[in-house]
This record gives structure tokens, sequence and C-alpha cells, in this order.
């Protein structure tokens, strides 16, 4: 299946992972957040939201891709694969309780970037053979973003990493201060939430993940 997406999902693209949430920003300040996200060095957007209505999805999805297009960052849609193909999102990425991988990619197409959360070798060995583009794998430290999320150890992080061809995704509490200890596990990014959307500065926080990076990725 040579025309599948993932023979050319570029690694480097996944390295500094965005992933949004709102807390109390207003449209305007949060808007102004992933601008400066994405004109700072992020490479890639996940678009996440768990409470609009699918019209206020959509036209939320409108908005930042104007700011991620506008900077040649990859824009990609938790969960709402219908909400992906309007906006024409670079990908979609689903979780356990959405649908089936091989489902998704046949809607999807062969174009379009398919993440898949997976915590399990098992469950990212089913990923990536259903189509999957690259593994989100996690949470590796405790997250207030998703509450009662299992941890995963760093050890099955680095087993996947291993068993799979796909990219892999770190994701999980993660922040400047604590990635040092994913070194040597042979992931391809980081995914951030909290300490870039919540960062004072988040063009400084930016740089100071990817130097960081730099040491941890090869």
């Amino acid at each position: 299946m040579l025309f599948r997406s993932e023979m050319f999902m570029n690694r480097e693209a996944l390295r500094l992972y965005l992933v949004t949430n709102r807390y109390q920003d207003s449209l305007e300040s949060f808007l102004e957040k992933v601008e400066t996200a994405c004109r700072s060095g992020v490479t890639i957007v996940q678009l996440r939201e768990k409470n609009l209505t699918t019209n206020q999805y959509y036209q939320l999805a409108k908005q930042v891709k104007e700011i991620t297009d506008a900077y040649q960052v990859p824009l990609i849609i938790d969960d709402r694969l219908d909400v992906c193909l309007a906006v024409d999102a670079a990908g979609l990425h689903i979780g356990d309780d959405e649908l089936p991988v091989s489902v998704a990619r046949q809607v999807l197409g062969p174009e379009k970037i398919l993440g898949v959360t997976a915590k399990t070798v098992k469950r990212a060995l089913e990923a990536e053979e259903g189509g999957a583009d690259y593994l989100g794998t996690g949470a590796i430290f405790p997250t207030t973003t998703k509450e009662n999320a299992p941890i995963t150890l760093i050890s099955t992080l680095k087993t996947i990493c291993q068993t799979v061809a796909i990219p892999v995704v770190a994701i999980g509490g993660l922040t400047s201060e604590n990635i040092d200890q994913l070194i040597g596990t042979g992931i391809a990014g980081v995914a951030v939430v909290r300490d870039l959307m919540q960062a004072e500065d988040i063009e400084a926080k930016t740089q100071v993940f990817l130097t960081k990076l730099d040491d941890i990725i090869f």
C-alpha cells in the first residue's frame, strides 16, 4: 500500500505537538495563543474540544486553520471526523472509544494524517495495521487535562517505539521540566497542553522545548 500517507508522514512535523485547551480564555485570547505558538515554532497543532456543538467546533476549526495555514503548520482535529473533513484539516486524531482505525482511514482517504492514541503495545500494533500514521502514547505523567487517565510507563513507551514502524508522540503531563526523562525512548515528539497554553511567555517556552528536544529526539 504505497499510497498510504504514513509513507510520507514527516517525523519532524511531530517534534513539538501543541494540543489546545481554551481553559477560561476568550476566543480572541485563545486564537492569539495559537498564533504565537505557531509563530514561535510548534510543528503541529491539534484542536481539542469536548464541549462544543458541531457548528461551534466547525466555526472554531475554520478560524484556527486560518492561523495554522498562514504558518504552514498542519492542523489535526481531535475526535471529529466530520469537522476534519468539513474544514479540510491536515488530519484527525482518535482515541480508544472512537471509530475503528481502519474505518477512519477509509473515510479520510490516503492523503490525510491519522493519529491514534495507543497506551499498550497491542493497541499500537492494531493501530498501525489499521492505517494510523502516528501514535499518541500516554499519559506519561499525571495530567489535569484528562483526569484519571491511566499512567503509561516510560518503559512501555520505549517498547512501543521499538515495536512499530510509525512515529510515536508522548503525551500527558509533559512540561519543559520533565521531558528530559524521555531521552532514549525513541519518540518522534512530545504533545504539550498546559505548559504551552498557560505559559506566561509562549514564545520563550516554545524555545525552551525546542532546545531540549534537540537532545531528546535524534
